[in-house]
């Protein structure tokens, strides 16, 4: 008798995350509930330059999401694409708070679609509480000292706070 030995059903959660939000947080619990493995990953885009560093932003991570079950934390350089096929993802997880995200991101799935079949992209709608919730504002926030603490983890409101001020 042979047995199938069942695959973990593992998403890619990709993003720069500088730095991550309550909304991120959301939607990585919520992808839990659908995968076995959610796997947080930083892209290490050197074109793009942000508040914080790589090692920053993956110890922020760490400390916020270190302890769940379930999520593991990475970064990568390259396509989203390759590396979910690289990591053995069935799919890549994306959220979206207004149509001007869909219509990026949309393109971007039909792109992703057509390197790697075999990756699924699903989109998960922001929660209504995070539905305007950037990085971007909230660091635009936070350089003119008005409280993040709604939007963030307490350590990601400090570590945030702290880099403004050596800025």
């Amino acid at each position: 008798m042979t047995q199938k030995i069942k695959r973990a059903r593992v998403a890619l959660f990709p993003g720069s995350f500088d730095p991550i939000t309550n909304g991120h947080l959301d939607l990585i619990y919520r992808a839990l509930r659908m995968f076995d493995e959610v796997v947080v990953a930083v892209a290490n885009n050197v074109s793009k330059s942000g508040l914080f560093t790589l090692e920053e932003k993956l110890e922020m991570l760490n400390g916020v999401l270190g302890e769940t079950e379930g999520v593991r934390v990475e970064s990568f350089e390259g396509l989203v694409v390759q590396h979910a096929r690289t990591m053995g993802a069935c799919a890549i997880v994306r959220g979206l708070r207004a149509m001007s995200d869909f219509e990026y991101e949309f393109e971007m799935a039909l792109m992703n679609r057509h390197l790697e079949e075999s990756v699924e992209i699903i989109f998960l709608a922001s929660s209504q509480e995070y539905i305007y919730v950037s990085s971007s504002r909230l660091k635009e926030l936070a350089r003119f000292g008005a409280s993040v603490a709604d939007f963030v983890p307490p350590l990601v409101e400090g570590c945030l706070k702290r880099k403004i001020a050596t800025v």
